[in-house]
């Protein structure tokens, strides 16, 4: 038994060592010898899934993974702290993008860790966001993922902005994003599909909650009796109220509450402010 296995091993070593020989070999003849590897239990699932992931990387643009332009979380210059925190302590992002008067205009970026002295010293009316970006790296779509990879681990940047080729901002890529399609989904404890945080409190009078919250759940966490009948999510009556599909930083107030869209796209609500009324 354990000279069949030897020679199995030997047998699959020696093709291993000639796919990455100097000789003429395809790709798909090299996956076959890996997978045969795998049925031989010379090599487990996981390390095949991972040099399957370093292969496909390699063929892959920035275009095939990036966060598009909608769905990207980003500080505006002239925010206060008061008005940008809830959005950053509702992504659990580490970096965000900061703009200036348009969404193409990425003036740097902004490391969360960067607030956290002001915060605990209550200093954040003095805070002051130009002194604090960090400068942001362009890069165009068509870059491919394994030389970006390079890149990030050479000038140690975790996020770049992604450009089209009318010089507009088309979304953001980060080291994670790429690294998943090699090891694949990295989940932290801010993923869990089990972590129901739709609403939390940011302020004595000021709550972010995801638009996504069941009418159920904002009823009983706020003691009141929004209708139940129609929608079934916070944000299906926030749209109704707006009767079109709001922008962010629109406001409604709604019975004695003010809701303020904090993030939205062009088919849905994501996040939004509420306070109390009075």
């Amino acid at each position: 038994m354990s000279e069949d296995r030897s020679g199995q091993s030997k047998s699959w070593l020696g093709k291993l060592t000639q796919a990455f020989s100097d000789e003429p070999r395809s790709r798909e003849d090299l996956l076959t010898d890996l997978r045969q590897a795998t049925d031989e239990n010379l090599l487990d699932n996981e390390a095949l899934n991972i040099m399957e992931g370093a292969m496909q990387v390699s063929d892959m643009q920035v275009r095939d993974v990036m966060v598009p332009r909608s769905q990207m979380v980003v500080v505006e210059a002239d925010q206060t702290p008061k008005e940008f925190l809830p959005v950053i302590i509702s992504s659990a992002h580490s970096r965000f993008p900061v703009i200036g008067e348009t969404p193409d205009e990425i003036l740097g970026i902004l490391l969360a860790k960067d607030l956290l002295p002001l915060i605990l010293e209550g200093n954040l009316d003095q805070f002051d966001l130009p002194s604090k970006l960090r400068s942001a790296t362009f890069i165009p779509e068509s870059k491919r993922l394994n030389v970006l990879l390079k890149e990030f681990q050479v000038t140690r940047n975790h996020m770049a902005i992604v450009m089209d080729e009318y010089g507009g901002v088309s979304g953001l890529i980060t080291i994670e994003d790429v690294l998943e399609q090699i090891v694949g989904e990295i989940e932290d404890e801010h993923d869990s599909e089990e972590d129901d945080g739709n609403i939390k409190p940011f302020d004595e009078n000021g709550f972010i909650v995801k638009a996504l919250t069941p009418i159920e759940d904002f009823n009983e966490y706020f003691s009141v009796d929004f209708p139940e009948e129609e929608f079934d999510t916070i944000g299906g009556i926030v749209t109704q109220q707006f009767g079109r599909l709001p922008k962010k930083d629109e406001s409604v107030e709604i019975d004695n509450f003010q809701f303020k869209v904090l993030s939205a796209d062009t088919r849905r609500i994501r996040l939004l402010q509420v306070s109390r009324n009075g």
